[in-house]
């Protein structure tokens, strides 16, 4: 039972970038976001990130795959949209 809850949590943790990253296409502008910390959680999950890959627990190898895939989504949609609030910015 407790390795079903933490396969569930593993696939289901990362997708509450999706709802981030719609609100973000949405408004059309990403300023609220520090991009410290944006770039800092993801350098960390690109390098935890062969380890996690490499793992054989499967949970942890599932949520590697998972949070590497969607955090870069974030980070992607992040950049796009950055600065498009300011004025003359396009």
């Amino acid at each position: 039972m407790i390795e079903k809850l933490g396969f569930f949590s593993a696939i289901f943790l990362p997708l509450w970038n999706i709802p981030l990253m719609t609100r973000i296409i949405q408004r059309r502008s990403s300023d609220d976001i520090s991009l410290w910390w944006l770039l800092g959680v993801w350098i960390c999950i690109l390098m935890m990130a062969p380890a996690g890959m490499r793992s054989a627990d499967l949970i942890w190898r599932t949520f590697t795959y998972t949070n590497t895939v969607l955090f870069s989504g974030v980070v992607i949609v992040t950049l796009k949209y950055r600065n498009r609030s300011q004025p003359g910015s396009g």
